[in-house]
């Protein structure tokens, strides 16, 4: 078994794959019956990664002796429960009802983030075996799971350069349609890596990765933004939203056209900027989460933000955002009429009153950024308020 054999590029693949191919025809003598290529691609794709096709490789290749290519399936989540619960046999610390419900929904039975999210709470955040693990601890062990950037993650991450998982990735999180003259190959590409999960419509795999992608996409400009989150705290430890958005407001005008050039993804990067923004205010107080999907054209956050309320008790803050651009394909015009029904619904599901809408005009005839960034009073088709963030 070679493991993480797609570590190797070039003349080094080149090499291990022809001796592969060269000892097959005398095989058992001094040679392996089977061979096992572990990684995250198909073997189809080693040939691209050593620089081109078969003819390089001086050989008819090794993919004509390929006798099956094997993808490590996610668990369900009766197989969570069993794995979780054996954890609780051996030690009897148990696993609550709502934390295996929302392990199932963080990992959606991913392998690696199943086990990690399980050994992050034992192990890493230690919760002590006479007390049963929450949700709250599977929350914990998402965040850290996230920060710490382990290798496997890592090396997803890295796949997110590659223009086939590009083609599929970009469109998702600009929440327009995907298509093309090579989209199955690049879904199934896609697929293959575990970025995203099998089926139409495209989505990506699972809320961890889908959160790590989008964090490392708005890394640069992240970095680039100037806001110091005890600003947009209240006295009594809410968020001052009106505060944060005018603060954001104000960031766009001076530096947005800067900052949205050093976006790879330059479909998502408006909603990217904005996310950055939020995610560095919100970051160590409160929980960012975000819905991506293809043919939306939108994406929808929400800021879960805890505090003590008057009577000493804990509580919750929540602002519901919804993210729109205005291009110039887009026939329809304006997307605010269609955005303010979007976002009634998104505000219904959660069960609030109010909500944001940001639209961010990125038409060729768009006037001067800080021309057309302000704010509107809107209201959705039942009534609910709306602040329109335009940028």
């Amino acid at each position: 078994m070679f493991d993480e054999i797609d570590a190797l590029l070039g003349n080094g693949l080149i090499s291990v794959l022809s001796q592969l191919r060269a000892g097959f025809p005398d095989r058992p003598v001094a040679y392996p019956w089977s061979v096992v290529l572990c990684g995250s691609r198909d073997v189809r794709d080693y040939k691209v990664a050593s620089g081109g096709g078969p003819v390089r490789m001086g050989s008819s290749s090794p993919f004509n002796i390929k006798e099956e290519s094997l993808r490590l399936g996610d668990f369900t989540e009766a197989e969570v429960r069993d794995l979780y619960g054996q954890h609780t046999a051996e030690t009897g610390q148990p696993f609550l009802e709502e934390a295996l419900v929302r392990a199932f929904e963080l990992a959606q039975g991913q392998p690696w983030l199943t086990n990690a999210l399980a050994r992050e709470v034992v192990e890493k955040i230690a919760v002590p075996a006479e007390l049963p693990i929450s949700a709250a601890h599977i929350d914990a062990a998402k965040e850290r799971v996230i920060l710490a950037r382990a290798t496997h993650l890592d090396s997803l991450l890295a796949r997110l350069e590659e223009g086939r998982v590009r083609r599929v990735l970009e469109p998702v999180l600009a929440g327009e349609l995907t298509g093309g003259k090579t989209f199955d190959a690049d879904f199934e590409h896609a697929v293959d890596l575990g970025l995203v999960a099998p089926g139409l419509p495209v989505r990506i795999a699972n809320p961890i990765y889908r959160e790590i992608i989008l964090r490392v996409l708005a890394s640069s400009a992240e970095a680039a933004i100037d806001a110091e989150p005890q600003r947009y705290r209240t006295p009594d430890g809410r968020l001052d939203v009106d505060r944060l958005l005018r603060g954001f407001a104000e960031s766009w005008r001076q530096h947005g056209e800067i900052v949205v050039e050093r976006i790879d993804y330059q479909e998502a990067a408006p909603q990217l900027v904005l996310m950055a923004f939020l995610h560095r205010v919100v970051n160590g107080g409160g929980v960012l989460e975000r819905e991506v999907g293809v043919g939306r054209k939108r994406i929808d956050v929400l800021v879960r933000w805890p505090h003590v309320d008057a009577a000493g008790r804990r509580a919750e803050q929540r602002v519901a955002l919804e993210i729109k651009v205005w291009r110039d394909r887009d026939k329809k015009g304006d997307p605010l009429h269609q955005g303010l029904g979007q976002l009634d619904e998104y505000l219904r599901r959660l069960g609030l009153d109010e909500g944001v809408l940001a639209i961010f005009d990125c038409r060729s005839a768009a006037a001067p950024i800080e021309e057309r960034t302000r704010f509107e009073g809107a209201t959705t088709p039942s009534g609910r308020r709306v602040t329109v963030l335009r940028g």
